[in-house]
């Protein structure tokens, strides 16, 4: 049987609205061994407030970057996978919170087949400000909507697929995942973890938890970056599906899989309007540097100077 312990790993970063219900939902949790809290150069109470309940806490540990400076979510999130004594991670941002028994059917999983590398499951929304009915039924479930072969993941989850993505408060993985999959990108503003989540569904064995209702909920308020910088997150998914295909060739990932992230990448420069030298740019440096590129379709029908006579 797996030893049940779990390292929870929140980064703070001016929080002190959701930071304590945010530590109480994991100290509820049985298999919880440490709570990992890295303040991020925060400049409110936010500090103050784990600090006071740590005194009465020995399963809180809080750690800081160096002369306490704001690095961002990327490397708070890494700097606590690698300070984690526990045998799993599991991922909790300052403003949300787990829900009672939230790892009880990850360990049913984890105890029935040792190679299960991680659980994914369902998450829910708990809004702080006002909202409508349709934001509301919008972010009343995030899931993958079926369950899913390990092996078919990739291609069916977002955004290379249909059929819905997990979010990280809602997965668990086996600490020793990371130096198959690497850790989270830090020259990603946004959407580093959706780049994550898709190489571990590259190369580890991830299988649906409770995908049908939320074991945990997402904090929804007004200071939300995910719901008001569309603007941020096309520049970054840019970024996410040119990095995500590096690794992809470093690791000798299959040329199918390959292809579906450079289409990805090219149907995002149209999204993103890009100039025509950003894209020449980007066009021959991939070629040079990757020419098996030269079997895609793709690659022919994004060339710019082509593009320039659509």
């Amino acid at each position: 049987m797996n030893r049940v312990d779990i390292s929870v790993i929140i980064p703070v970063y001016n929080a002190d609205k959701y930071i304590e219900k945010a530590i109480k939902s994991s100290l509820i949790q049985k298999e919880v061994d440490e709570i990992i809290i890295i303040d991020d150069g925060s400049t409110d109470n936010s500090l103050k407030i784990c600090l006071n309940i740590c005194e009465t806490e020995n399963r809180i540990k809080i750690y800081y970057h160096k002369n306490h400076e704001n690095l961002g979510r990327s490397a708070s999130r890494n700097l606590g996978i690698k300070m984690a004594t526990s045998k799993y991670i599991a991922f909790l941002d300052a403003d949300d919170f787990y829900l009672p028994n939230r790892f009880t059917n990850d360990f049913k999983i984890f105890n029935k087949d040792n190679s299960v590398d991680g659980v994914y499951n369902a998450i829910g929304s708990f809004f702080y400000r006002e909202f409508d009915n349709i934001e509301k039924e919008k972010l009343k479930l995030t899931t993958v909507s079926e369950k899913i072969k390990a092996n078919e993941l990739f291609d069916k989850m977002g955004p290379m697929g249909h059929y819905g993505y997990f979010s990280g408060i809602g997965l668990t993985v086996k600490k020793d995942s990371f130096l198959k999959c690497g850790f989270f990108n830090e020259t990603l503003q946004v959407a580093e973890d959706t780049e994550l989540w898709l190489r571990m569904a590259l190369v580890l064995n991830l299988k649906s938890g409770i995908i049908d209702e939320p074991i945990a909920l997402r904090g929804v308020h007004d200071t939300n970056v995910s719901f008001k910088r569309d603007d941020l997150y096309q520049i970054n998914n840019l970024k996410m599906y040119f990095v995500l295909l590096e690794w992809m060739f470093q690791k000798k990932i299959s040329f199918i899989r390959i292809n579906k992230v450079w289409t990805k990448f090219w149907n995002q420069n149209l999204i993103n309007n890009t100039s025509f030298w950003f894209r020449i740019k980007y066009w021959v440096v991939s070629l040079c540097k990757h020419p098996i590129l030269l079997k895609s379709i793709t690659t022919y029908k994004s060339f710019p100077i082509l593009r320039l006579f659509k």
